[in-house]
């Protein structure tokens, strides 16, 4: 009873994103007394997922394997089992396996949506994971010179600036349960990741982005460490919140957290070097703009850098926690 009761007075929040910098962020988030949704992108044409989504007629993959992985309450090996890719072999090269296991869930239970709940339930992920919608969208981008670029791993290839983005089908219809997690979420969490192919598709489905806006919970953006070649190239953080208003119409946010310790020069040498640079944070126009800011040194540099999803963690569960106690 007492552990029901402790349950029931965790902080809802959801979390809408995709790729790799929204599975950093859980990883430290799953060890908070928080009841976490996420919700995520199937916008993803490229790889192993795009190959899957052609061939089995499925939502892509990718993202949600991510997002299990990184939710997942099992031994190490077996994390790293569902994040492998094969290296060789005929067919199965660039595969990951936690995909094709995905893409095998789906055929046992029959649809997508089913086979994300059951595998969640075998590797005792901590909160729910949900597809922004039970098929997959094609993602589509007009530039500024007025060409349309389609497909979401094409579009930061095509070397231009990007103006707008939008899906096909453009009604997309959500899983009812991703808007009813909006509905009741405390703490609504969008970022990190990549702004036009992974954050705003999510944001581009109507009914989600409707029930987003109505709810009363703290919102919260969390910027990019660095920019993106081919889509953010020389992105402030103003430059990045300019872009999810221009698409949804409103300041959606109550705070951004960013990050402003300093990144060492060999480091910013070697992102150079394929186009991204520090995002910078433009602080006049940001609070400008009526956002509240938390800025602090929340970056790790191992292979690649990455959130410190530590202190990114700490500062999201304070924001939140102070936000539910002033709401009750």
């Amino acid at each position: 009873m007492e552990a029901a009761e402790e349950e029931k007075k965790r902080p809802r929040i959801v979390v809408m994103g995709g790729g790799t910098g929204l599975s950093v962020m859980l990883r430290g988030l799953k060890e908070k007394p928080l009841d976490i949704t996420a919700i995520v992108t199937v916008a993803d044409d490229g790889g192993s997922s795009g190959i899957l989504r052609s061939e089995l007629q499925m939502p892509p993959p990718g993202d949600i394997r991510n997002v299990l992985t990184a939710l997942a309450d099992v031994e190490p090996l077996l994390s790293q089992m569902l994040s492998y890719r094969f290296a060789s072999g005929s067919g199965l090269a660039g595969h990951s396996l936690g995909n094709l296991i995905l893409a095998g869930m789906t055929d046992i239970t029959g649809d997508f949506v089913s086979a994300v709940r059951e595998l969640s339930r075998v590797f005792a992920v901590r909160g729910r994971v949900l597809p922004a919608a039970g098929v997959a969208v094609n993602l589509h981008a007009e530039m500024e010179d007025g060409s349309i670029v389609s497909g979401e791993s094409k579009i930061p290839e095509a070397g231009m600036k990007i103006k707008r983005v939008f899906l096909d089908p453009a009604h997309v219809e959500p899983l009812p349960e991703a808007v009813e997690a909006i509905q009741q979420a405390d703490a609504i969490l969008i970022g990190p990741g990549s702004l036009y192919t992974s954050i705003l598709p999510n944001l581009l489905v109507p009914k989600l982005v409707e029930a987003v806006c109505a709810s009363k919970a703290i919102k919260i953006f969390i910027c990019n460490v660095m920019t993106q070649p081919g889509e953010t190239d020389n992105y402030t953080v103003n430059d990045h919140l300019n872009a999810i208003y221009d698409h949804v119409g409103i300041h959606l946010f109550d705070y951004v957290i960013v990050n402003n310790g300093e990144i060492p020069t060999g480091v910013q040498d070697k992102y150079a070097e394929k186009g991204a640079r520090p995002v910078q944070l433009d602080l006049d126009e940001v609070t400008g703009n009526g956002y509240k800011v938390i800025a602090d040194t929340l970056v790790l540099f191992r292979t690649y850098l990455r959130h410190d999803a530590e202190k990114l963690s700490q500062h999201i569960y304070q924001l939140v926690q102070n936000w539910t106690l002033r709401e009750r």
